[in-house]
């Protein structure tokens, strides 16, 4: 994502009293509007697709696509979200070699990661996921934008072995729903090694918002004609019915304002922030979408993916920068518990309160998940309740 802070290197003296700066939200508030839009966006379209009955994906795709392409309209003409997109040089030649190959893939990423739904839980999927970044680096090496490199490629293999151990421990894995994964994680791969042939290196940046104004027409034109053989002939009104028309068309507002909300966090945090971040939220999917749908995790499965997680850290940010943010994080964290002057605006009792709930809501979520997934909780409360038994019948 590109950043759209912009900072001068010197100061000019000034003998004026200097504005005081707009305040706006604190970064936290970005990145937790980003993470519950984002988690929102995957759980709801899982419970549309598996458990609403609305069992038509790529349709759920393409309807998507329509509302973003009439809604980033609509901004274009009526706001400033889209201003940036007037400094880019889009002609008729440039969208047919550039945008269309690279909405295709879009398309094709779209299509798969959402037919999963069909086959593998939202955890699983998840997990999955974690290898996303060893596609991308072949796809680096293939279209030689990164040179090969013997650590990375230790790096990745840890990544992968994670991500075997976590198939290997799924209850009900289904090969169609990996193979559906695998191709998304392929498409996507190839889709942001593409924009980086084509777009970044010609010096032009788009934020989601105006990506999605470029291609939200493409892929939903690539989408129909894919649904057109596979899923229109066996759709049912009734099925539209069932799943809710309020509900569909709420479902595509979160998906849009997963967009937003990527828009608005741009420089406001930093990379290793986001990167952190990033798989803090995915843990949190993972354990929500469990205690949900009841998903049966496995001690194997946690193995791996605290495996595949750890090397995906490593990889994503490096010892330097894991031991630089460590270093940091305890000096902030520090000073949030111990300065007695008001920081972010609050007292010192207000910051160690919220600190306090935070770090136990986190903790009673993870733990409950965890213990939930695993059968763990379920084999406490039988327990429970034969020794209840016992005593009735005493």
């Amino acid at each position: 994502m590109a950043n759209s802070s912009n900072h001068s290197d010197t100061e000019l003296p000034v003998t004026d009293k200097p504005e005081p700066k707009p305040k706006g939200m604190h970064p936290a508030l970005y990145i937790l509007n980003w993470i519950l839009f984002s988690n929102l966006t995957i759980l709801f379209n899982k419970w549309l697709i598996d458990s609403a009955g609305f069992r038509y994906p790529i349709l759920l795709t393409t309807w998507h696509l329509i509302f973003a392409t009439a809604a980033t309209q609509l901004l274009a003409r009526f706001t400033t979200l889209l201003d940036s997109r007037r400094t880019l040089p889009i002609t008729g030649r440039f969208y047919l070699r550039t945008i269309v190959p690279i909405g295709f893939c879009y398309s094709g990423s779209l299509v798969c990661s959402n037919v999963v739904y069909l086959y593998l839980s939202v955890a699983f999927i998840q997990m999955l996921k974690a290898a996303s970044p060893v596609a991308v680096l072949f796809c680096s090496w293939i279209w030689r934008v990164a040179d090969p490199s013997l650590n990375k490629f230790l790096n990745i293999l840890v990544i992968v072995f994670g991500v075997g151990l976590a198939s290997a421990g799924e209850v009900e894995f289904s090969m169609v729903g990996f193979l559906y994964q695998v191709a998304g994680t392929i498409f996507e791969a190839i889709r942001l090694v593409m924009i980086q042939v084509m777009l970044s290196s010609e010096g032009m940046k788009m934020d989601p918002l105006v990506s999605l104004y470029y291609y939200a027409p493409v892929c939903a034109v690539m989408n129909l004609i894919v649904a057109i053989p596979t899923e229109i002939p066996k759709f049912m009104i009734e099925d539209l019915a069932k799943a809710g028309y309020g509900m569909l068309l709420l479902n595509a507002i979160v998906a849009f304002m997963l967009n937003i909300a990527s828009v608005f966090l741009i420089g406001k945090t930093s990379g290793l922030v986001m990167t952190l971040t990033g798989i803090l939220k995915n843990i949190l999917l993972v354990v929500i979408s469990v205690m949900i749908w009841n998903t049966r995790i496995t001690g194997l499965q946690t193995l791996g993916y605290a495996v595949a997680l750890g090397g995906l850290t490593y990889y994503s940010l490096g010892y330097d920068q894991l031991e630089k943010g460590w270093t940091t994080s305890k000096i902030w964290a520090s000073k949030m518990w111990h300065s007695e002057l008001p920081q972010g605006g609050l007292a010192v009792g207000t910051r160690r309160f919220i600190i306090i709930g935070l770090a136990s809501i986190t903790t009673l979520i993870l733990a409950g998940g965890l213990l939930h997934g695993t059968g763990v909780a379920g084999k406490g409360v039988d327990l429970v309740h034969s020794w209840l038994d016992t005593g009735d019948t005493d």
